[in-house]
């Protein structure tokens, strides 16, 4: 109960802080700025947001700069989502219970709507009343743009996609995994840690561990989800992998092995941050139990 109280806290800052941070729709362009609105506002569960406070709170950061860093990733997240949904990639047509955006709007607004996004996402890193030093400010900005380029989340995309068909190995499925899902789940936990203005090594390393492991953790049970739960629980649509015949933890290793293999990340994530990291354990329980 009390983690389900943070969480919705923090959700509900979040949500306050990108209402606040995203250009008002009736401000010109205003169909570019309406759907970058809908496409990031009213839904999702702000895993990312929340790994950015939880970790900022270990390392002792301001909230209202842990605020700007939930966001900045948040709307990195958003765009991928955006471009992910379009018909040149895995053309899904409903995205967090409602019409994905390239149905809403249109396919060249979806494509405005990521790019907006991901630049306003950096934008709000470099701001010179973000309030942390500007040695921060670039650490931040180096980490984000690495985790969303080629080497992070957008190669992973160009790997999944040209992986449809193929049988991978377990390796070979969280080499690329490491990168579409992970290398943002690593982000998000590094901004709220590098927020802290007194930086402690020895804590980023345990972080560092952390989110890689529950990267990974987070797409297995994504891929149990995919083939348990509902298009409305979801949100998105079910079973949609295996629709598009992509490799998943679940055909390479069974319904009941990808269980085990969450429950190892989950173990192994936690493993290094000892007893003062109630928040991050409590995250962790919550990504590897969700039911969707």
């Amino acid at each position: 109960m009390e983690f389900n109280l943070w969480a919705q806290s923090i959700q509900a800052r979040t949500e306050s802080a990108l209402e606040q941070l995203l250009p008002p729709s009736h401000i010109a362009p205003e169909r570019l700025h309406q759907a970058m609105r809908y496409s990031i506002l009213g839904g999702g569960k702000r895993v990312r947001a929340l790994l950015a406070h939880a970790a900022g709170e270990f390392c002792g950061a301001n909230a209202a700069h842990l605020d700007v860093a939930a966001c900045a990733v948040e709307m990195i997240h958003a765009y991928s989502l955006v471009h992910d949904d379009m018909p040149c990639m895995d053309d899904d047509d409903l995205r967090r219970g409602k019409p994905s955006c390239h149905k809403q709007f249109d396919d060249a607004t979806a494509l405005l709507v990521g790019d907006a996004l991901q630049t306003l996402a950096f934008e709000l890193l470099s701001a010179a009343d973000f309030g942390v030093s500007v040695q921060q400010k670039l650490t931040m900005t180096n980490l984000l743009a690495k985790c969303s380029g080629s080497r992070g989340m957008a190669g992973g995309q160009a790997i999944d996609l040209a992986s449809v068909g193929l049988d991978l190995s377990q390796e070979q499925l969280e080499f690329m995994h490491i990168h579409k899902t992970g290398a943002l789940i690593r982000a998000a936990t590094l901004l709220g840690a590098y927020c802290a203005d007194n930086q402690d090594k020895k804590k980023n390393a345990a972080l560092d561990h952390y989110a890689k492991h529950m990267g990974l953790a987070f797409q297995v049970v994504d891929d149990i989800l995919d083939t348990q739960a509902d298009t409305a629980t979801l949100g998105k649509t079910a079973g949609k992998d295996a629709l598009d015949n992509k490799p998943t933890y679940v055909t390479i290793l069974g319904l009941k092995r990808a269980r085990e293999l969450a429950k190892e990340l989950h173990h192994n994530a936690l493993s290094q941050l000892g007893d003062d990291a109630p928040r991050l354990t409590q995250l962790a329980n919550y990504i590897t139990e969700r039911s969707y």
